[in-house]
């Protein structure tokens, strides 16, 4: 069960539904959530400027289209060397987009780990336990 989980995305109902079959798969102990890349990063930012949050993100679960700073947007600013401390951190995107380029855009970047299809279920879950 990994410590500390992040997932980024702007539908309230995606985002209750990823928490309980979070929950139900003992997947994470803590789930972080943020409606969009620039809450996200954010959030990572108040965590790197307080030495007492030693608990970063291990995964950060991804939408691709969400307003005010979007999935790519967001990989692009978090493989920054601003955050270079979070380099171990793995991506999973998690979307409604099927689009063949989305998916090879994906393959482009080493600590995205995989792409998967809304809703998460707990099988998806399992998998990914064997990659992290």
């Amino acid at each position: 069960m990994l410590e500390l989980i992040m997932c980024i995305d702007d539908d309230p109902i995606t985002l209750m539904l990823f928490k309980k079959v979070v929950q139900k798969a003992s997947f994470a102990k803590e789930i972080i959530n943020a409606s969009n890349g620039q809450d996200a990063i954010n959030l990572i930012n108040e965590a790197n400027n307080n030495p007492e949050k030693e608990n970063k993100p291990k995964l950060i679960f991804l939408d691709l289209n969400m307003p005010v700073m979007g999935g790519w947007e967001f990989i692009d600013l978090f493989n920054s060397s601003n955050y270079f401390n979070l380099n171990n951190t793995k991506i999973v995107i998690l979307t409604s987009t099927i689009d063949p380029d989305d998916i090879k855009k994906s393959k482009s970047y080493l600590n995205v780990i995989e792409f998967l299809p809304k809703p998460i279920t707990v099988e998806m879950l399992d998998n990914l336990k064997t990659k992290i």
